[in-house]
C-alpha cells in the first residue's frame, strides 16, 4: 500500500513517517509513505500557493495550479491510486471506510488543505473522494491525514505484530472490545477476573464476548441497531439481564 500526502507542511508528515508502526511498516515494505510540498510547484519567483478568493470574505484559498501540479506528480508513482480531500465537509470515517481504502492495492493520495479551502476547480477535475474525520474544524489536513494512514495501515497483513489484533478491534463487527488485563494480577485491591487466569479457552472467549456486549450496551447502544443479535450474543445479554436482576433483588 503506498500513503501519498500533499501537504504545505511535509516536515510534519516525515516525522509521522518515522516512528511506530508506520515506521515499521515501512522498513518490512509492506506500506510505503511519501510526502510532496505543495509549495515546490508554485509558478512564481516567491512560492505562491494561496490567494484571495473571487467575490471578497476573508482568509485565502490554495491556487489550482500547484496543487493539479502536485497531484500529477503522485500519480506518475500509481497511476491508478485514489485521490482524496482532506476536508470537514466530506463522508465520515469510520472503521467500514478503513477496511474499504485498504482492499485499495493501487495506494492513496492525501490532499491536505489549509486557508479556507481550495480551488472548487481541483476538486471537481480531480479529487476522488472527500473525507471527513468529524464534525470540527482544523487548520489543515495533516493530521487528519495521518488519522486515516494510521488506521488504514494496521489493516494490511504484517504490519501490526499479530494478525489477530486489528481482528478484534471495536467496531469491527459493530461492537466495542472487551476489556483488556495485564501483569500484576492484584493492583490496587483489584484483581484480574478469574476466568482470564483459567487458561480454558472456551469459557475465555465468553467471558470476552460477554465483556464486549456490555461495553457495547453502556457506552454506544446505537450500535446494536447496525446488526442483528446472534443466537449466542441474546443468550449472554439475558443471562446478564437476569445478574442485574438478582442484584436488584438482594
Amino acid at each position: 500500500m503506498d500513503f501519498t500526502v500533499l501537504s504545505l507542511f511535509p516536515e510534519l508528515m516525515a516525522s509521522f513517517f518515522e516512528h511506530g508502526m508506520i515506521s515499521r511498516g515501512i522498513e518490512k515494505e509492506l506500506i510505503a509513505g511519501h510526502c510532496i510540498n505543495i509549495r515546490d510547484f508554485s509558478t512564481d519567483r516567491h512560492n505562491t500557493v494561496d490567494d484571495r478568493p473571487y467575490g471578497g470574505g476573508s482568509g485565502m484559498v490554495m491556487k489550482p495550479e500547484p496543487l493539479k501540479a502536485a497531484i500529477l506528480s503522485a500519480k506518475k508513482r500509481a497511476p491508478e491510486s485514489q485521490v482524496i480531500l482532506m476536508t470537514p465537509q466530506g463522508t465520515a470515517f469510520n472503521q467500514k471506510k478503513a477496511f474499504e481504502l485498504a482492499s485499495n492495492n493501487e495506494g492513496l493520495i492525501f490532499v491536505c488543505g489549509r486557508y479556507e479551502g481550495i480551488d472548487e476547480r481541483i476538486y471537481t477535475t480531480l479529487v476522488d473522494e472527500e473525507i471527513s474525520i468529524g464534525d470540527y474544524v482544523m487548520t489543515g489536513g495533516e493530521l487528519a491525514a495521518m488519522v486515516i494512514i494510521d488506521s488504514v495501515a494496521r489493516l494490511i497483513p504484517g504490519v501490526l505484530g499479530s494478525c489477530e489484533s486489528s481482528k478484534s478491534d471495536s467496531f469491527v463487527d459493530d461492537r466495542l472490545e472487551y476489556a483488556q488485563y495485564t501483569r500484576p494480577e492484584a493492583f490496587e485491591n483489584s484483581k484480574v477476573p478469574d476466568v482470564l487466569l483459567s487458561g480454558n479457552h472456551e469459557k475465555i472467549r465468553l467471558w470476552r464476548e460477554k465483556s464486549s456486549l456490555q461495553r457495547t450496551f453502556l457506552k454506544r447502544p446505537d450500535l446494536f441497531e447496525k446488526t442483528v443479535l446472534s443466537a449466542e450474543e441474546k443468550t449472554i445479554l439475558m443471562q446478564w439481564c437476569q445478574e442485574i436482576e438478582a442484584l436488584v433483588r438482594a
